[in-house]
């Protein structure tokens, strides 16, 4: 078992992955914006739950993975789900509630689901992704057929009931899955130091015997390097990892929400250390570019106005879906 701060060389990872954790990171930054955005200007309605300051950690935790791997995030997890994969226009589709959505646009943002792209559960209740990834884990290890099952979750789940059970049957059972905790500081709207007794979350790993980390999740290299360790050795049958990802939530639990309670000092902090221009400057310190960037974040620019036309133009679900996906077979009284 190791308590590890995860530190590596920028050479530790090869320009194409660095680019590609680039990609993900800039689709989900855009993606972000462009949701605040809408809401801001009174085109678009629903509850929204930011994910500014914490890009690059899904991005490099999402690259580290295979396509066919399973994926169990958070009602706060747009982040994830863009990095995974799920396609820009049906996740659209499903946040602004249309037929055309991942779940027909009856699930909204606390459910999204895309199994095509590993995403098996988006869940609305805090701490409840971890048993289920469990279940995805050990369906996997029974199977044999390789994958594995990362669940990520606020610092705030680590205080939940289902986190303690979850890594203790995990550990014993030697499960292929990942508890990546993206640890934003906030639970809601109770500070880190409020809330946990412990003084790093992923001290808890030495309580089940199990691999833990902790790491910068805003930097693209360190955060990736520890994944990928995270998986391979998941992958090779060694079992779990408590991943501790440090990150920051730059705007309030919800769209909107009063942040009166974050401390001045930490709000510039989260200024100070924002990721994305960090790490752009970093990939031009790399010798990618300015057209190389530019293509990328065009390309993004077309894809999201492609995706908000298709979710505006979409149809709602009919009445008649009240009914359906509720049971197995509907029998009359």
């Amino acid at each position: 078992m190791a308590l590890d701060q995860v530190s590596v060389a920028p050479s530790d990872v090869d320009a194409e992955t660095l680019l590609e954790i680039y990609r993900r990171a800039t689709l989900i930054n855009k993606t972000d914006e462009r949701f605040r955005s809408l809401l801001t200007s009174g085109k678009l309605r629903l509850v929204y739950y930011p994910v500014r300051g914490q890009e690059v950690l899904s991005a490099a935790m999402m690259t580290a993975l295979q396509p066919d791997d399973y994926l169990v995030t958070t009602y706060r997890g747009v982040h994830d789900q863009l990095a995974k994969g799920v396609p820009l226009d049906v996740l659209w589709a499903e946040f602004t509630g249309k037929m055309t959505g991942t779940c027909k646009g009856k699930g909204g943002p606390m459910h999204i689901t895309d199994p095509d792209t590993g995403v098996m559960v988006t869940t609305g209740i805090v701490g409840s992704g971890l048993p289920i990834a469990n279940g995805l884990a050990l369906s996997s290890q029974l199977k044999n057929d390789g994958r594995v099952t990362v669940v990520c979750f606020g610092d705030g789940a680590s205080n939940i009931g289902a986190f303690h059970e979850a890594l203790n049957m995990a550990s014993v059972w030697k499960l292929p899955v990942i508890f990546c905790c993206q640890n934003n500081r906030y639970a809601e709207h109770t500070p880190y130091a409020g809330g946990t007794s412990a003084k790093q979350i992923v001290d808890r790993a030495i309580g089940y015997q199990m691999n833990g980390v902790r790491v910068d999740g805003n930097d693209p290299i360190a955060m990736y390097q520890a994944a990928r360790a995270a998986v391979d050795r998941a992958r090779r049958g060694e079992g779990p990892t408590l991943l501790e990802a440090m990150t920051y939530r730059m705007l309030g639990h919800t769209f909107g929400a009063d942040t009166s309670y974050v401390p001045a000092a930490h709000r510039e902090e989260s200024i100070a250390q924002d990721p994305i221009p960090r790490f752009r400057q970093l990939m031009l310190d790399r010798q990618v570019t300015e057209a190389t960037l530019g293509e990328i974040e065009a390309r993004i620019d077309r894809d999201l106005d492609h995706a908000v036309e298709f979710a505006m133009a979409s149809p709602y679900p009919d009445l008649i879906e009240l009914r359906r996906d509720v049971l197995a077979e509907e029998i009359a009284a």
